[in-house]
């Protein structure tokens, strides 16, 4: 019986570990530019008793957990501010907490107390040189396709627009790249590429995440019914070897 239990606990870790990444994907659907996490490699681990083997198997998650690098849809906002990358490209950001810096789609940007650029995970956007960058007070801001920033500053006169500078792009072409423990991507070495200004954006647009709503609340009901199984697997082995003992009982009288 210890060896149906052990097999169902096992199955219960693992399909934890499944709720987890979809819960974390569920409530990212909002999140502009998020990409959506996909399970690690599954293979079998089998249990050794010193010198033998063991007939018992257990499913094992190993590796670094993926995510899908697909397209999310493009959403018109109006926004001066708003930005998305309409090709593969990647923005470079450095987070807030400290965390080394990293790659991101997301573009809801704004200017935060410092006067730095800044998306909405409070995350400051760096230029082609990997720095902040610095935006005084503006009537009107444009943001062109190469990712020139131009405003046109309160000192000046209206229609008179002046360079601030590039936000920072990349292709991470011929890079691996995976999310970190703190969900933020970089390469496989905690490392992000060198800016190669491959990006190519559009003002007044969002980047939606590219989670399907439909297909994970599917997948969570999936890994529920599972885990209830699991349950009633472990439940079946207390009853049969409840049952094995009263016949042992019976059997000694």
């Amino acid at each position: 019986m210890d060896r149906m239990i052990y097999s169902a606990l096992n199955s219960m870790l693992n399909l934890a570990e499944l709720q987890r990444v979809n819960a974390e994907n569920l409530s990212n659907i909002s999140v502009p530019g998020f990409r959506k996490d996909h399970w690690g490699q599954v293979g079998t681990g089998y249990l050794q008793t010193g010198q033998q083997a063991s007939a018992r198997a257990f499913a094992l998650i190993s590796g670094d957990n993926e995510f899908s690098n697909q397209q999310g849809t493009m959403d018109p906002t109006g926004v001066d501010t708003d930005i998305a990358l309409v090709n593969k490209g990647w923005f470079f950001v450095q987070p807030s907490d400290g965390s080394p810096q990293a790659l991101s789609r997301r573009g809801d940007l704004s200017i935060n107390a410092d006067g730095l650029l800044v998306n909405g995970a409070d995350e400051i956007i760096l230029s082609d040189g990997l720095t902040p960058i610095e935006i005084q007070p503006f009537r009107e801001i444009q943001i062109t396709q190469l990712g020139e920033i131009l405003i046109n500053p309160l000192a000046a006169e209206v229609g008179q627009f002046v360079s601030v500078g590039f936000i920072g792009t990349t292709s991470a072409q011929n890079v691996e790249l995976r999310k970190s423990e703190d969900s933020r991507i970089r390469a496989k070495d905690d490392t992000i590429p060198p800016p190669d200004q491959s990006g190519r954006i559009q003002q007044g647009m969002l980047e939606s995440s590219n989670v399907n709503t439909v297909d994970e609340l599917i997948q969570n009901i999936e890994l529920q019914r599972r885990f209830e199984m699991s349950v009633k697997f472990i439940e079946s082995a207390k009853q049969i070897d409840q049952a094995a003992a009263q016949i042992m009982r019976v059997a000694q009288e």
